[in-house]
């Protein structure tokens, strides 16, 4: 933020922020035995939405911006299925 450049702006960058803070939170549910596994890989997905989000807004070619969105959208299914694993093994209590 201390830039003022148009992504802080979209909707989609502010919801990709909250779904990383969601996604922060529900962590610390989660057992230490998947804190190299289903936790590394959820706080990684996470942060990718918002950067490839951010990323791509920078760019000035409308191919490489939707690449860019394109990379988001698939960490967003990853974090999907990483959910259906949490909740398969009841690891905790998730709002649907």
């Amino acid at each position: 933020m201390f830039l003022n450049l148009n992504h802080y702006k979209l909707d989609v960058y502010k919801s990709a922020r909250e779904l990383r803070s969601e996604c922060y939170k529900i962590l610390f549910q989660l057992p230490k035995c998947e804190k190299f596994n289903l936790t590394d890989q959820i706080r990684r997905a996470s942060t990718s939405v918002v950067l490839n989000i951010t990323e791509g807004c920078s760019r000035k070619s409308e191919l490489e911006r939707k690449r860019y969105f394109e990379i988001a959208r698939g960490s967003v299914i990853e974090l999907d299925s990483c959910f259906d694993i949490v909740m398969e093994s009841n690891y905790a209590k998730l709002k649907i």
